[in-house]
């Protein structure tokens, strides 16, 4: 447990709304492992992230613009490009734990901010959450992590996104 665990439980408790939200992951939360990792190292044995769609958001591309001393350069974010695609996992998450996501793709540690996204899963267009780079500590400096371009690759090969794609984040690190 960490010192964000009591402020994400307090938010929980103050979630009045009920139903679900949709959640667009794109980046190391797709693999499994590390995510089981991180959610018992933060005591958050009580959240399963579901199995989620194999979805795609037109019109962005990876940017990696977050400098990472825990990766040892820098990570991936969202960026608007025409005609580029990065593609995911939709994920259906209880509105009550919002919290938790938030927690793992940064948001309390102000790492990044929530930006709404059109994806496209199971052949329908679905309004969805992603998390991208918060433009305050957004940078391009420094170089690329290796170990977070595995881990990309890894999640992406875990959750079933297309070979194509998965050989384009080959290229990234460059």
């Amino acid at each position: 447990m960490d010192a964000h665990y009591h402020k994400v439980m307090k938010a929980r408790d103050g979630i009045k709304e009920t139903g679900t939200r949709m959640y667009f992951a794109y980046s190391g939360v797709l693999d499994r492992e590390a995510f089981e990792i991180w959610r018992e190292e933060h005591s958050y044995q009580f959240f399963q992230l579901p199995k989620g769609d194999l979805a795609e958001a037109k019109g962005v591309d990876l940017i990696f613009d977050f400098p990472s001393r825990w990766w040892g350069g820098r990570v991936a974010g969202l960026i608007d490009k025409p005609g580029a695609s990065v593609f995911g996992r939709l994920f259906e998450i209880d509105a009550v734990n919002w919290p938790v996501v938030q927690h793992k793709e940064g948001v309390v540690t102000g790492m990044s901010v929530e930006r709404t996204l059109n994806v496209i899963a199971n052949g329908k267009e679905v309004e969805a959450t992603a998390f991208v780079t918060s433009p305050d500590r957004a940078s391009t400096d420094g170089p690329v992590s290796l170990r977070f371009i595995e881990a990309l690759i890894s999640g992406a090969k875990q959750s079933g996104l297309p070979e194509n794609y998965i050989a384009t984040l080959k290229n990234k690190a460059v």
